[in-house]
């Protein structure tokens, strides 16, 4: 199944791709959240497909619909860096010897097309296409060969990053990950069952028509069994929460001399079979006012 949501009325509504079929399903699941994940959700939308439930109903244009984020605000969007060796060695960094942490603030939460949005007196403000896991239920010290049990699905997200608030203004690099509009994922959750080799799908991201990361995520450091196994060890992960899993070379700040995002730039990324996303870079506004995800 491809899970996801979409905007009428200014509501979020719920809806699952199956086969070539979209469906709108709020009537019987009106929020993909927390509670949705632990609680059997999965399986419960998937009974409902199989044996066709009447309160189902069949979307009829779905190139209609605007999407939104294919599942709620999470409580923590967790992201892991320079777990591709490619990507480390163009940044000058050496490879991680354990995974490196860090995190997103669920305030940069966005829809699959909504804009980007350059924060004040940004001057390098970067892309980055990641593989995202979504967390199925509640899990502390998990071992890596039962990290499976674990997993709601998978989805596309752009890490967009301020270079200089993370490298140059001391401290961690949580500033420079968590601003508004920093998180855009969709358009789909694609379960296990349907995602394929996870650890062996092309992922790409072009800048203005021209693709400037294109690499596989069979060249990550650290595997997701192994990162649900290690970031369990220091945090409770949440039903919903988000582990996103490093991005590959490509990013502005590796080109030389270094690329940045300014308004008006087009970013499209995605990852085969999990669907792609399209972001405008937009001028920062403090009237700004994020979309319903």
């Amino acid at each position: 199944m491809k899970l996801f949501t979409f905007r009428e009325n200014q509501h979020i509504v719920t809806g699952v791709l199956s086969g070539d079929i979209y469906y709108n399903v709020s009537t019987l699941f009106p929020l993909y959240d927390a509670h949705f994940f632990e609680n059997d959700g999965l399986k419960l939308l998937k009974e409902a497909i199989d044996t066709q439930n009447t309160q189902l109903s069949v979307i009829q244009h779905p190139e209609n619909l605007v999407f939104g984020a294919p599942f709620a605000t999470p409580s923590k969007i967790i992201c892991i860096g320079l777990n591709y060796a490619d990507h480390a060695r163009e940044t000058g960094a050496d490879i991680p010897k354990e995974p490196i942490i860090f995190m997103k603030s669920n305030t940069s939460f966005s829809g699959p097309n909504d804009p980007v949005m350059i924060p004040k007196d940004s001057v390098k403000t970067d892309w980055e296409v990641e593989l995202a896991v979504v967390i199925s239920k509640k899990a502390r010290y998990v071992s890596a060969e039962q990290s499976a049990d674990y997993i709601a699905g998978y989805c596309v997200h752009n890490d967009v990053s301020e270079r200089e608030f993370q490298l140059e203004r001391g401290g961690t690099w949580d500033k420079g990950k968590g601003c508004d509009t920093f998180a855009p994922m969709g358009p789909f959750l694609v379960t296990p069952d349907e995602a394929g080799d996870v650890h062996n799908l092309p992922i790409w991201l072009s800048l203005n028509g021209k693709k400037v990361q294109n690499s596989n995520t069979s060249n990550l450091v650290f595997s997701i069994p192994e990162l649900i196994s290690y970031i369990s060890r220091f945090m409770t992960l949440l039903p919903g929460d988000v582990i996103s899993t490093g991005t590959p070379p490509g990013v502005g700040l590796g080109f030389k001399p270094p690329v940045y995002l300014k308004p008006g730039d087009v970013m499209e990324l995605g990852i085969e079979g999990f669907g792609s996303m399209k972001q405008e870079v937009i001028p920062f506004s403090i009237d700004y006012v994020m979309p319903k995800v």
